[in-house]
């Protein structure tokens, strides 16, 4: 049997805050509206021969405020809308965890959990992917500390102001106030992110 054809670069995406406003615990589609811009960033990375990746945070489940069956057809609502936007399937990469508030086995503190990297790794590892030429869209210093603990050569923050959180100490770390902003910077990070696969 053949190993998997190697894809070498990944686009991971934060969700709440990139794809959706954040309004906090989405748990179902009536709660959720996609950020204006998201699909045309998406479509310009897939064009450039990313594998887009949703890692998130999803204490929501762990507190008991929906279900893991709830954020499943949540995701199979969202994957549908980027069907009709003519993407592919992108895969989704949660931790339902919280170390604090949290009900029964949710509540630990797990490797999963950004700013831990498990999801990232865990992500590179099934698709047979190369951080090192991977990159990383959030709205939250989290995202962009496990995106630095993943060894991603070139992230982007998304927020309205830049957090000194999210870029102390790092390299490749763009700033963009909105989604929509984000497409100009594309060229510079795939660039960036060259530059890492080059090291």
């Amino acid at each position: 049997m053949s190993e998997p054809k190697p894809h070498p670069k990944l686009l991971f995406l934060d969700r709440d805050g990139v794809i959706n406003h954040d309004t906090g615990y989405v748990g179902k589609p009536a709660d959720f509206t996609f950020i204006p811009g998201i699909f045309t960033v998406i479509h310009q990375f897939v064009n450039a021969g990313f594998l887009p990746v949703i890692v998130t945070n999803q204490s929501g489940i762990g507190r008991g405020y929906y279900s893991e069956s709830d954020f499943a057809a949540l995701c199979e609502w969202m994957q549908n809308a980027f069907t009709d936007q003519g993407l592919p399937y992108i895969p989704v990469y949660y931790c339902p965890h919280h170390p604090e508030h949290a009900q029964g086995n949710y509540q630990q503190l797990c490797d999963c959990r950004k700013p831990a990297p498990g999801m990232l790794l865990a992500a590179a590892r099934d698709l047979n992917a190369e951080l090192s030429s991977s990159v990383l869209l959030g709205d939250s210093w989290r995202d962009i500390q496990a995106g630095a603990a993943a060894g991603l050569p070139a992230q982007c923050y998304i927020n309205a102001t830049p957090a000194q959180e999210a870029t102390l100490g790092q390299s490749n770390v763009f700033h963009a106030p909105s989604v929509a902003a984000v497409t100009p910077l594309i060229p510079a990070i795939i660039a960036a992110s060259k530059n890492g696969s080059d090291a």
